[in-house]
């Protein structure tokens, strides 16, 4: 997917439908959910509560819905990061279905640490493969 440095493969499933017949407002966060998962596993051994010191915290989402999405789908979704900050980072998401846009958004992430229950500075080595990978 131009422009994304990752791409996850996604196929729809009976949850993500809704009574409307197409997917849910609510599975397409869990779509970019699923793709900021194995982005995160992609750059080392990462993951949402482990950054390698810390986690992350999502103090918002943003989501903007394209086309509807259907049971069966196959779903690309390209996920990159930018405004890499001290402490937090925004993650671009881009669904497709055959190469037509279905969704997009963003989330900002936030390092948290979990112990203290409060946000903290991103690991050096996490922010080294993030720069490394993305380019930044």
């Amino acid at each position: 997917m131009e422009g994304y440095s990752f791409c996850f493969a996604y196929r729809v499933g009976i949850a993500d439908i809704n009574y409307g017949g197409h997917v849910a407002n609510s599975a397409v966060l869990n779509f970019f959910q699923d793709a900021r998962i194995e982005y995160l596993a992609h750059l080392g051994d990462y993951s949402e509560i482990d950054l390698g010191g810390c986690g992350i915290i999502m103090p918002e989402a943003h989501v903007y819905f394209r086309k509807e999405m259907f049971l069966g789908d196959k779903l690309n979704i390209g996920v990159k990061s930018i405004k890499l900050k001290r402490s937090s980072w925004v993650m671009e998401y881009r669904v497709e279905r055959d190469l037509e846009l279905t969704a997009e958004g963003e989330t900002p992430l936030v390092c948290y640490d979990y112990q203290k229950r409060k946000p903290c500075r991103m690991p050096f080595e996490f922010r080294t493969a993030l720069t490394g990978f993305e380019g930044l």
